[in-house]
């Protein structure tokens, strides 16, 4: 039984079995952490009235079962307070990020969130989330520490009131599902991610799912790929050096690139350039933690296994298994494996002065010395292939991803916390950091068009997921991918190159351009395209190379046909 006990100078103090402290928590929890998932729940619900009402304490009955049920197995009066706190101070934040943006919490979020650098992390932590945590961590802690746990009792006794709790909860979860099962099973089935919205439960799970994965990719090597790949015949006897730079994007969305048809002219840069865009382009995932290594990977989304796309090398490193020279660029939180062991830099105030503030670099840092680094391949010829992995539009503070004063559209969101925003200004930051995006990679191409004489280049820029700007009241990114809408999972793509890039890699004049033009026009071009695409521009030979995946292979098969020509 919990009571108030006054002594002295009125201190309160209260004293709880740990019995009533699970059944207490678990009530907090129902009630402050889990509506988001109620709510996911009772959209599928097809009672009306007071059918509806009995529905919602149904399924608010089972949630409160099964945290007394979790609890029930794990609690002991020496670890009750420490254990409630921990669970409290997760929920309350997982509570937060789950009914503001909607984040589903699953082992993939969790291992993209363990796997974010502070910077990033901190751009999400704002006097919001600090008032929430107060209120449903904090203060009820507080009240925690106040509990005195009563004294030990017998073993039968003891026994006896935690088989008697166990068997409540189980009675009310097994009663919660007959009255509720229409509405389970419809939910469930339609959205199987639900599950990863019980809180705090969920948290719990996908954390120990996310670290055990980590662990069991730690304790193998990487299995290497592609250890029959060779330079093809078109490297032979090379008089200048090619360049193939790879811009990987962040968190830019096919819906508001202006190449590919918003209303807003959100790229009127790159419109005067003769780039090839490839309108909504399909991606891997909806994270980076999943859509860069499925991007560097010869098995995309189409027969999606993150286990083997994880435990094996990438792109890259069958690249440099061939003497391609590979770096890496990072302005971001990491290559995610993709470039382990290869050469690579991040920007910093000591190489991209201005252009950096603290730990945090505009993107424009990632191309500030491309004009030297391609002086220096003058008369070098090589293969070589340059990775900028942007910071793109990662938000929440979209408004941070462009320069100040560099703002076309007003009102622009200057919060990290976007509810508190109207979506207009959300979108105008958001479009304001696409621009951003669009003057970066004019810059790139500049530099590369100016070094075209003496250098052959290409640039392939493709974002690697989209972003939710407060449609279906979800923000940000990272949904399980069956459940994600359509923005978290188009992106966009272009490709230009030099004039004597074509010639410079082996490809019948005029075949390459006009090739992915009509692939553009045609449209389903997806993530999956990239690894064989890059080896067929690049002319690198391997069984692993899947020609119909590849945008350049009629191309190449012309090549073929046109050298063994009698």
């Amino acid at each position: 039984m919990l009571w108030p006990r006054i002594r002295g100078a009125a201190v309160l103090r209260l004293r709880s079995s740990v019995e009533v402290l699970v059944l207490a928590a678990a009530l907090f929890w129902l009630l402050t952490a889990n509506l988001p998932f109620l709510e996911a729940l009772l959209a599928h619900r097809s009672a009306q009235g007071t059918a509806a009402v009995v529905l919602a304490v149904a399924l608010g009955a089972g949630v409160w079962a099964v945290h007394v049920l979790l609890l029930g197995l794990l609690a002991h009066r020496t670890i009750i307070k420490p254990l409630l706190a921990l669970l409290t101070l997760v929920a309350a934040v997982a509570g937060w990020f789950s009914s503001r943006y909607g984040v589903v919490l699953d082992p993939a979020m969790l291992r993209n969130a363990l796997h974010t650098d502070f910077a990033e992390a901190r751009e999400l932590i704002g006097w919001p989330l600090a008032q929430h945590v107060l209120l449903f961590g904090a203060l009820p802690i507080a009240v925690l520490t106040r509990v005195q746990v009563t004294p030990r009792r017998s073993l039968r006794s003891a026994v006896g009131a935690r088989a008697g709790l166990l068997v409540l909860a189980a009675v009310v979860l097994v009663g919660a599902v007959l009255a509720a099962y229409p509405t389970l099973s419809a939910g469930l089935r339609l959205n199987k991610a639900l599950r990863y919205q019980l809180t705090p439960v969920n948290v719990l799970w996908s954390t120990g799912a996310a670290l055990a994965g980590d662990l069991r990719g730690a304790a193998h090597p990487r299995e290497p790929i592609g250890l029959d790949a060779r330079l093809g015949p078109s490297h032979t006897g090379r008089s200048k050096p090619l360049v193939l730079v790879l811009v990987v994007g962040e968190t830019a969305r096919a819906a508001n690139w202006g190449l590919a048809g918003y209303a807003r002219d959100t790229t009127p840069q790159l419109r005067r350039w003769p780039v090839i865009d490839f309108g909504a382009v399909q991606s891997c995932g909806t994270h980076t933690e999943a859509s860069v290594p499925c991007l560097f990977a010869p098995v995309g989304r189409r027969d999606y296994d993150e286990s083997r796309i994880r435990g094996q090398d990438s792109l890259l490193h069958l690249l440099a298994g061939t003497g391609v020279n590979v770096h890496w660029r990072d302005n971001q939180s990491g290559c995610k494996g993709v470039c382990d062991g290869l050469p690579g830099d991040r920007p910093s105030p000591s190489t991209a002065g201005a252009l950096c503030e603290g730990d945090r670099c505009l993107d424009e840092a990632l191309v500030h010395d491309l004009e030297e680094r391609l002086a220096r391949l003058h008369g070098q010829p090589g293969v070589h292939v340059w990775v900028l992995h942007m910071l793109g539009n990662h938000g929440p503070a979209y408004f941070r991803r462009h320069p100040e004063g560099a703002a076309p559209f007003t009102p622009e969101c200057r919060e990290e916390e976007l509810s508190r925003c109207t979506r207009d200004s959300v979108v105008n930051a958001y479009d304001n950091a696409l621009r951003y995006t669009d003057a970066v990679l004019a810059q790139a191409l500049q530099k590369l068009q100016s070094h075209a004489s003496e250098v052959d280049t290409a640039l392939l820029y493709v974002s690697d997921h989209g972003e939710s700007l407060g449609e279906l009241g979800l923000y940000l990114h990272g949904l399980p991918y069956a459940m994600a809408p359509t923005v978290q999972k188009q992106v966009p793509m272009i490709f230009w190159a030099s004039e004597g890039f074509e010639q410079g890699a082996g490809l019948p004049p005029g075949c390459m351009t006009e090739a992915l033009r009509a692939r553009a026009r045609a449209g389903d071009v997806r993530h999956d395209h990239l690894f064989h695409t890059v080896l067929g521009l690049l002319d690198v030979g391997t069984a692993l190379h899947e020609p119909s995946w590849d945008l350049v292979a009629p191309c190449r098969a012309q090549a073929v046909a046109l050298r063994t020509r009698p």
